[in-house]
């Protein structure tokens, strides 16, 4: 029996957030801003399925993720997931805490560029949604909080520990992990959270632009450079070295890299097609 044939993100029917496809660029929306776009067991596991389609999609460059209504993401519903959640069992829990965790795994494992358009709260597991992402854009007026202690859990959530330490370092991470406290947005600028800023107004059209000339770059090569920026954490030096060397000769081999040989002894700039 044939595996069902996966239609393309644009023609995707998301119930539980919000997807739009302009071009080359997906943008997912959490969309219950009445809330501050809390998470849901639904909109966590359609979130994961969608950055696994992704993997099959070749008209999808770039993502973005962002929230309606002036915040990001508040973390996980009150209501629909923290009080379930303390009735549970533990063989429960564990299924929710790997399930979660999922979901952080399908966003490191899809090959495009996702970047965080985040403005306002960005809280708990909203934090871990911006983490997740390759990059992130943020504006004065966020407020990132990993408030896991502040609830009675541990910062250890969905991959904190391992990835939060690579992008501020390890010790601003202990003190995010252990106090839960508030980061604002030029302090998380300042310490590397954020790789840009921009005015609430700004953000996600900023965004989208910067998804849109990551999407038009080589996407073979954006697809490799994601993949060992995520595999020589666990490497040497001298294995990663090697890594590189097998990866850097598979991209010369692509018909972007000629392209790219091409336009510059044109003295033009290279366009870029996806292979």
């Amino acid at each position: 029996m044939s595996s069902p044939v996966t239609p393309p993100l644009a023609r995707y029917a998301a119930r539980h957030v919000r997807l739009a496809v302009e071009g080359k660029v997906a943008t997912i929306t959490l969309d219950r801003p009445e809330k501050k776009n809390p998470l849901t067991f639904d909109s966590y596991a359609e979130l994961g399925e969608l950055f696994r389609a992704a993997a099959r999609d070749d008209g999808v460059k770039a993502f973005v993720v962002t929230g309606a209504g002036g915040n990001f993401c508040s973390g996980g519903d009150v209501f629909e997931i923290i009080k379930p959640l303390t009735e549970m069992e533990a063989a429960q829990l564990l299924q929710f805490t790997r399930m979660t965790g999922e979901l952080v795994k399908a966003m490191r494992a899809c090959p495009q560029p996702i970047i965080a358009a985040v403005d306002g709260v960005c809280a708990g597991a909203g934090t871990i949604l911006a983490m997740a992402c390759d990059l992130r854009m943020g504006t004065p007026a966020a407020k990132v909080a990993f408030l896991f202690n502040r609830v009675g859990l541990a910062g250890c959530d969905m991959g904190a520990c391992a990835i939060l330490p690579r992008i501020v370092g390890q010790g601003r991470a202990a003190e995010l992990l252990f106090t839960g406290r508030v980061l604002g947005g030029e302090e998380a600028q300042r310490w590397g959270f954020f790789n840009r800023l921009a005015p609430p107004d700004r953000v996600l059209a900023e965004a989208r632009q910067w998804a849109a000339e990551l999407a038009a770059g080589p996407t073979f090569a954006n697809a490799m450079t994601k993949r060992m920026l995520e595999l020589e954490w666990a490497m040497s030096v001298e294995s990663a070295i090697e890594a590189e060397a097998v990866a850097q000769a598979l991209c010369m081999q692509t018909q972007d890299f000629a392209r790219a040989f091409r336009a510059f002894a044109a003295k033009q700039k290279p366009v870029f097609e996806g292979n």
